[in-house]
């Protein structure tokens, strides 16, 4: 691995080792992250590096695009086959750029957007205080029952009749459960506002056909392309064929500029990739994986947010173990476990310490984890939880963890060697 950098910089070298000793050796449950194959790693890495390109196939600024054209033509009609998608724009660098293509597409400063709140579920990007789209638009926000802590409809219907926002965001980074973009869509429909679905998160169960789609009911759809699409860091989004032209004009030269066709080339190989028989048996299992650890967790007494999981992650509520999300966050990764501190809906604790833990079961069943490994790591995560700060009991959890992940190996025998 890294031939030429071991020898070149050997400071940094060392860092990729212990980077990839690390995945190696941890249990990863971070909702937002996956494994990407090596054909992703090496076309990220190929000379399609060296290449500066503006605009679109057949309207480049810059000469020598020919096979840059064929590259990102191919890329588009595999992914609009995938998804079943009116147009594709792949140009974005990542979800939230992706995003940011819609707004530049549509919005002008000021116009109002309805979106997931982000205690509730949301995203930074659909309007969170901390990111500059607050300062650009009036975002208004919907959020979650609190008996049962899943979308309000009923309330977000009536905030979009009463606000009249241009824009209705649906999607989320922390949410388990289905969303009914038929609702959302015909929502926005009755208000004259556009709709659109950050299917960040999800779009690997989207793309094997796992879950419902938003596609026939949205007027925009962005997402990133890792996640539980296990592809190159970057974005995608599609629109309905009637938005194509606004959408590639507010996407270049509208927000973005010279495009990233190393990233595209690994895009468009797992656009095929994801139409395999194989991605569709890792997704289905993604489901299963996380719908098994939230029975798993339930019965050794963790309160699961909203009683479950539809997707590839689950929500856990701590307070009834006396530990902060925080807490676990840094027990579980000295255990070998590594999960992200998560605010569940109405928490009362500060964003930084939360009430909760979002886990994610993506990497594990990349790796070949199944039901009973989950039931292990259900017992791992409640042995930490009882003795967060007992180091005797970290350490019996980060045996048990090592012994368990070293038995499905990150990447198969020989990938990096020389």
């Amino acid at each position: 691995m890294l031939k030429h950098t071991r020898v070149s910089d050997p400071e940094l070298y060392q860092l990729v080792e212990a980077e990839l000793t690390r995945q190696e050796r941890n249990i990863e449950m971070i909702a937002s992250e996956s494994t990407a194959p090596l054909d992703v790693m090496e076309l990220t890495g190929s000379v399609f590096t060296n290449k500066t390109l503006e605009g679109y196939p057949g309207g480049r600024y810059q000469a020598g695009s020919e096979i840059a054209d064929q590259v990102e033509r191919l890329a588009c009609e595999r992914a609009k086959a995938l998804f079943g998608a009116e147009h594709a724009n792949i140009q974005s660098y990542s979800g939230s750029t992706a995003n940011y293509t819609v707004f530049a597409s549509i919005l002008e400063v000021g116009d109002k957007i309805l979106s997931m709140d982000l205690d509730q579920g949301g995203h930074l990007t659909h309007g969170s205080p901390a990111n500059w789209t607050s300062k650009m638009y009036n975002h208004v926000f919907y959020g979650c029952n609190k008996e049962t802590e899943q979308i309000d409809y009923d309330a977000l219907e009536e905030t979009a009749h009463r606000e009249k926002p241009k824009l209705i965001i649906c999607g989320a980074s922390s949410y388990p459960r289905l969303i009914d973009y038929e609702r959302i869509g015909k929502i926005a429909a009755d208000v004259g506002a556009y709709s659109m679905c950050d299917m960040a998160h999800v779009a690997g169960l989207v793309a094997a056909k796992v879950i419902p789609s938003p596609f026939p009911y949205m007027d925009f759809v962005s997402s990133s392309t890792t996640k539980t699409f296990c592809s190159a860091r970057s974005g995608m989004v599609f629109c309905k064929e009637k938005y194509a032209k606004i959408l590639d004009r507010g996407t270049f030269p509208g927000c973005l500029g010279s495009i990233q066709l190393n990233t595209m080339a690994a895009k468009c190989w797992s656009f095929k990739y994801a139409a395999t028989q194989e991605f569709h048996d890792t997704m289905v299992q993604v489901v299963k994986n996380s719908q098994h650890l939230a029975k798993a967790l339930q019965e050794r007494g963790f309160r699961v947010v909203s009683g479950g999981s539809d997707n590839h992650l689950n929500v856990v509520d701590l307070r009834g173990k006396g530990v902060t999300g925080k807490q676990m966050q840094i027990a579980l990764d000295k255990a070998g476990i590594t999960v992200n501190k998560q605010m569940i809906p109405y928490d009362p604790q500060k964003p930084w310490i939360t009430s909760g833990m979002r886990i994610g079961t993506t990497s594990i069943t990349q790796r070949g984890l199944r039901e009973p490994e989950i039931d292990v790591i259900a017992d791992i995560i409640d042995k930490v939880t009882n003795a967060p700060e007992d180091e005797a009991n970290i350490a019996a959890c980060r045996k048990q963890a090592m012994d368990l992940i070293s038995g499905f190996p990150l990447y198969p025998a020989g990938s990096f060697d020389d």
